[in-house]
């Protein structure tokens, strides 16, 4: 597994975690014939790869739905209604709740600050949701992706898998990527020689017409910046996504292997569903007496390149040598 060098304090942060699997807030064991009950705020569905791996993770710590694990759910969750939603699931007496991204964080810390949330973000900290990595001292807990820095990278490998592009373009979410991030991308891609176009996206409906706006614009490849809006797989704005990208032959990069997996181009970044048996493993140190606001915030540590070549051939596109020698994963 390839891995991005990360600024000091994410450093610092991680090396917080040296002992984490086996927390010591963590180690007071399940009560004897109780059953737990566990909500859920999430944009997956219940049966999609990423959520079947959080609840084998759970069964392989002894939490099973249907025995000792009631399943509160709030699934498939749109950020229309979220306030209302929200109020539903904390009426259900839930204890825990496995949420995210942020809005439906948001939306459960304006209504509780007790029930314990685990939740799953760009940058917890960037975003308001924690003070600290290291002391979120809250309800919430859980991980945050690191997706600044990796946005970057991404970049960086579109760059060069598209090489002589003299512009390429980022698809983002004008609703949570702040501008001094757009601007940090963009000094580093004219660095390179290389313009970054922006292109912002307000909503699903959007997407289609701003992909096509970009390969309008002249870009030679696109980087999908790190969002929900864009990127979950299964999900039906990635469809959108992926008809759109092979509609306008354009390369494209994600934040997530799994998405390179399933036709795109290119995927940078820690895999979902890994994510989220991390996250179950938290909420195992939930259940199991720890407090939030004793858990730092955890962060990916593995990342994997996926390359898939057939879509580079779909596209009529020739991804360098040196570049695919490189991929943790390349399909053929």
């Amino acid at each position: 597994m390839k891995r991005t060098s990360l600024p000091l304090h994410r450093r610092e942060f991680i090396g917080l975690l040296g002992g984490a699997a086996a927390w010591p807030l963590a180690a007071r064991a399940q009560e004897a014939g109780r059953t737990y009950r566990l909500g859920f705020l999430l944009p997956s569905g219940r049966h999609t790869p990423a959520v079947d791996a959080l609840f084998d993770e759970l069964r392989l710590h002894g939490f099973v739905e249907g025995k000792n694990l009631v399943v509160i759910p709030g699934f498939e969750s749109t950020d229309e209604n979220l306030a209302e939603q929200a109020a539903a699931l904390l009426k259900a007496a839930p204890d825990a709740i496995v949420a995210g991204p942020a809005p439906p964080l948001r939306a459960l810390q304006a209504l509780t600050r007790t029930v314990p949330l685990i939740g799953m973000s760009e940058d917890m900290v960037d975003e308001g949701l924690v003070p600290s990595f290291a002391r979120p001292g809250g309800n919430i807990t859980g991980i945050s992706l690191l997706s600044p820095e990796l946005d970057g990278k991404r970049q960086d490998i579109l760059i060069e898998a598209v090489p002589g592009a003299q512009r390429i373009a980022a698809m983002a979410d004008s609703r949570s990527t702040p501008p001094f991030h757009l601007e940090a991308l963009q000094h580093a891609a004219r660095s390179r020689g290389v313009e970054l176009k922006i292109f912002g996206v307000n909503g699903p409906d959007e997407i289609a017409s701003a992909i096509e706006a970009a390969k309008a614009s002249g870009a030679r490849g696109l980087n999908f910046l790190a969002t929900p809006l864009f990127s979950l797989p299964g999900t039906r704005n990635n469809a959108i996504v992926m008809e759109r990208i092979a509609a306008v032959r354009l390369p494209a990069i994600f934040q997530w292997p799994e998405t390179a997996e399933a036709g795109a181009l290119l995927g940078y970044g820690p895999r979902y569903s890994e994510m989220y048996r991390q996250r179950a493993r938290i909420v195992v140190k939930i259940l199991n007496g720890a407090k939030p606001a004793d858990l730092p915030i955890e962060q990916p540590d593995r990342f994997q390149l996926v390359i898939n070549l057939k879509a580079a051939k779909a596209l009529g596109h020739d991804v360098p040598a040196g570049l695919v020698l490189r991929a943790d994963e390349v399909i053929e």
